[in-house]
C-alpha cells in the first residue's frame, strides 16, 4: 500500500497568488503531516506563462521543493495555454532530497525502491521494471493541432477520443502484469471525462471530450488520477477508482463544493481516496431582478458571517431606472466582507423603427410612416415641411416673429390663439376680426 498526495489545477499567477498560495501551502503541510510517500500534480500548476522574476513562480517552486524534500514528486503537463510547453522542466532542477519528474510526453514512469523515477524510452515499458514500487502511466495534455493536421479539423474532436481509447486499451496488458507482480499501477491524465460536472454544476457532454469512464477503466489501472476539471468527483468500478481532486482554491464566484486535494491509498488491486478540504475563500452571490434592495442586503449581512468572505451583487435594470442604484449604499450594507464585486446590467430602451420607412419614395411619405409608427398627427409636421420647402429662411423667421407678436396681443386680450392644423403658423380667429 502506497500513500499518495494528489494535487491539481493550482493555477499560480500573480493575480491569483493570495488565494492559491494559501490553499497550496495548507495542502502541502497536510500531505507531509499525513505521511504522503509520493506527491503528484496532474496539470495546470500555473495559470499562464510566468516570467522568472514572478512572485507566483517563486512561491510555487518553494512549495514543490518542500514536497521534494519529503517525498518523490511527479508533475504532469496540463493545458498548454496554462502551462506553456517546457515550463515545468524548471521544477526538475530544484534539487530536493527526492527527485521531481516532469511528464510532458506519453510515457510510463516507475518509482523504484531507492526513490528514483525511471521513465520509459517509448510510450510504455515492455514489462514492469523489476525494482518498481509504483507504475505510473502518464497521459498529459495532447496537441490536438497535430491530430487535426493528420485527420482534418472537422474530425479531430472525435478522433482524439478514439485514439486515447486505443492508447488506454494498449496499456491494459502491462497494468495487469504489474498487478500480478504486486505492483500498484495507476494512470495520470489531464483532460475532460464525458459526463463530468464543472465547478458551476454544468454537465460536460459532447464529442470534443477526450475521455470516457469506460475507456479509463479499460486500462485496468487500479486508480486513475485526473486533472483539468475544478470540481471534485469520482467514479468507481469495484475496487478501481477514477477521481478529480478539483482545483486547490476557489477562483470564481458560484463554484460549488469544497476545494482541496486527495490523499490516496493505493495497492496492487485496490484504491481509496479521501478529499482533504483547503481553506479556500468563501463566496456569496446575490442576484436582483431590478435595483438591489439595500434592506435585503443588510438582512443578509446580519444573517451571515461576512468576515473573510467575498460577495458579488448582480442586478438588471431598465435604462431609465439606472440612477436608482446606490453603489455606496450597497458597499456600506456589505462593509464586513473581504471583497465586494458589483455587476449591473442596464437594459437599453427599445425604440421601434417605422415599418416601411425605407421603402417610401419621398420625404412626405417617410414622415407619414414615422408619424403612424409614433401614433401622432402628421398634419402639423407636413405643414412645417411645406414651409421649409417653399419659403426662404428669412420669411420663416419673420412668420415666427409675427406669431409671437400675435400671441402676445391675444394673451393681453385674455384669449389664446387657436392653432390651425393645416398651417405652419397661428391664424387669427375670425370672430375676433
Amino acid at each position: 500500500m502506497i500513500s499518495l498526495a494528489h494535487f491539481s489545477d493550482l493555477h499560480y499567477a500573480d493575480d491569483t497568488l493570495a488565494e492559491v498560495d494559501t490553499c497550496f501551502a495548507f495542502a502541502v503541510d497536510q500531505a507531509i503531516a499525513q505521511g504522503a510517500q509520493v506527491a503528484v500534480v496532474t496539470g495546470d500548476s500555473t495559470d499562464h506563462a510566468l516570467p522568472a522574476h514572478s512572485p507566483a513562480l517563486a512561491a510555487l517552486a518553494r512549495h514543490i521543493r518542500r514536497l521534494a524534500d519529503h517525498c518523490p514528486v511527479l508533475m504532469l503537463q496540463g493545458t498548454f495555454s496554462h502551462e506553456p510547453a517546457g515550463l515545468l522542466r524548471l521544477f526538475a532542477l530544484l534539487g530536493g532530497r527526492h527527485p521531481v519528474h516532469v511528464a510532458d510526453r506519453l510515457s510510463q514512469v516507475a518509482l523504484l525502491h531507492d526513490g528514483r523515477w525511471l521513465a520509459s524510452s517509448d510510450w510504455r515499458f515492455d514489462r514492469p521494471p523489476a525494482d518498481a514500487r509504483l507504475l505510473c502511466s502518464c497521459v498529459p495534455t495532447l496537441n490536438k493541432a497535430a491530430l487535426a493536421a493528420s485527420v482534418g479539423a472537422g474530425a479531430a474532436a472525435a478522433a482524439m477520443g478514439e485514439q486515447l481509447a486505443q492508447l488506454l486499451a494498449g496499456l491494459a496488458p502491462i497494468h495487469l502484469a504489474a498487478r500480478a507482480a504486486g505492483v500498484p499501477a495507476i494512470g495520470l491524465s489531464h483532460g475532460t471525462v464525458r459526463g463530468c460536472v464543472t465547478e458551476h454544476g454544468v454537465p460536460m457532454a459532447g464529442l470534443d471530450h477526450e475521455l470516457t469512464t469506460g475507456a479509463l477503466f479499460a486500462a485496468q489501472a487500479c486508480a486513475f488520477l485526473l486533472g483539468h476539471i475544478h470540481k471534485h468527483q469520482r467514479w468507481q468500478d469495484g475496487e478501481r477508482l477514477i477521481a478529480y481532486p478539483g482545483a486547490i482554491g476557489r477562483l470564481h464566484y458560484g463554484e460549488q463544493g469544497d476545494k482541496g486535494f486527495l490523499m490516496w491509498q493505493v495497492a496492487a488491486d485496490a484504491a481509496q481516496a479521501t478529499l482533504v478540504p483547503t481553506p479556500a475563500r468563501r463566496t456569496h452571490e446575490l442576484v436582483f431582478d431590478g435595483a438591489p434592495d439595500v434592506a435585503a442586503l443588510s438582512d443578509f449581512a446580519r444573517a451571515h458571517d461576512l468576515a473573510g468572505a467575498w460577495v458579488r451583487v448582480r442586478w438588471c435594470v431598465a435604462e431609465e431606472a439606472a440612477h436608482a442604484v446606490d453603489r455606496d449604499a450597497i458597499a456600506a450594507a456589505l462593509a464586513g466582507a473581504a471583497g465586494i464585486k458589483l455587476e449591473g446590467r442596464v437594459l437599453p430602451v427599445a425604440r421601434a423603427r417605422a415599418a416601411g420607412i425605407a421603402h417610401a419614395t419621398n420625404l412626405r411619405a417617410q414622415l407619414r410612416a414615422w408619424a403612424t409608427a409614433a401614433a401622432i398627427d402628421a398634419a402639423p409636421l407636413l405643414a412645417c415641411l411645406e414651409s421649409l420647402e417653399q419659403l426662404a429662411p428669412d420669411a420663416i423667421a419673420a412668420q415666427l416673429l409675427a406669431q409671437e407678436d400675435d400671441d402676445a396681443a391675444l394673451t393681453v386680450a385674455g384669449q389664446d390663439a387657436p392653432w390651425d392644423q393645416t398651417a405652419a403658423v397661428p391664424v387669427p380667429d375670425p370672430a375676433l376680426a
